[in-house]
């Protein structure tokens, strides 16, 4: 029995990260080519939303993305960062950290956030976050605005959303 044959008969199915960031996803959150898996995490937190009036729509009122927060852990389950906002930051546990431009967003089900491509800003600080240079958001579960009813009655109210969702982020080759 080859190595992938027992990886797999374990259990234990071992993709490549590549393959695993890429495989499947929307074309427009995919990295582009020449970018290779830097860092794989878990991130396990709560978005918080609150309600507000509707920009452009006197008299109308939504739940409004306040900010999120999480703990980053890697595969093994050990916190290897955080990630807050706003601005949406990603901070490594040596003080390493980055901040982004979101460049696409594609639907990854029903009440789940969307998969998200992040143009990664120059770090701050030397570490586990330097020379990345984007961040894949995907395996998302939850983190969607309240089904709870926003009115004028109730603005200025915030709601926190459990979320779950991988963050891979990308380095140049």
């Amino acid at each position: 029995m080859n190595a992938k044959a027992l990886l797999c008969f374990t259990g234990l199915l071992i993709a490549s990260p590549a393959a695993f960031a890429q495989a499947g996803l929307p074309d427009s959150i995919k990295v582009p080519d020449g970018h290779k898996v830097a860092l794989e995490t878990t991130g396990i937190g709560e978005i918080t939303y609150e309600c507000r009036d509707k920009a452009n729509a006197a008299g109308q009122t939504e739940w409004t993305f306040v900010g999120p927060k999480a703990v980053l852990n890697d595969r093994s389950g050990k916190q290897v960062g955080t990630y807050f906002g706003p601005p949406a930051t990603w901070q490594a546990k040596d003080g390493s950290k980055i901040t982004g431009t979101q460049l696409a967003v594609a639907p990854s089900g029903a009440g789940n956030l969307p998969y998200q491509l992040v143009k990664a800003n120059p770090a701050e600080g030397k570490g586990a976050m330097s020379g990345v240079s984007y961040i894949q958001r995907v395996a998302l579960k939850g983190g969607v605005a309240p089904s709870t009813e926003c009115t004028t009655a109730n603005k200025g109210k915030q709601e926190v959303v459990k979320y779950q969702a991988d963050y891979i982020f990308w380095a140049a080759n």
